[in-house]
């Protein structure tokens, strides 16, 4: 994984190919890359980044932002009325009790 300004690369080799290649993993729009070596798909992640960025800006457009902490979840009824209930046990909102959750399952 490679990161740049908030941005997740994620590069694969290709050996058929000889070459790496990666795409940015957290973004509705699509941004790959590609190089021969690590400097130069380091290189590649950062420009193309910076080109997106660029673009942007030029068409007046806001960029996609990696996370915005939003997270939709559904749940069975079930599954949402116990979630519910551990969460006000444990004198937690709904939603902090389940990012501990998860925080403690990684």
């Amino acid at each position: 994984m490679m990161t740049y300004k908030g941005y997740t690369g994620h590069v694969e080799y290709d050996d058929a190919a000889g070459i790496f290649h990666g795409k940015v993993l957290d973004l509705k729009d699509v941004i790959t890359f590609q190089g021969k070596s690590v400097e130069e798909i380091e290189r590649a992640f950062r420009g193309s980044i910076d080109d997106y960025l660029d673009f942007c800006e030029q068409r007046g457009e806001e960029p996609d932002k990696p996370f915005s902490g939003r997270f939709m979840l559904r749940l069975p009824p079930t599954l949402h009325r116990k979630v519910y209930i551990s969460a006000i046990r444990e004198g937690k909102s709904l939603n902090q009790w389940i990012s501990e959750k998860l925080e403690q399952s990684l």
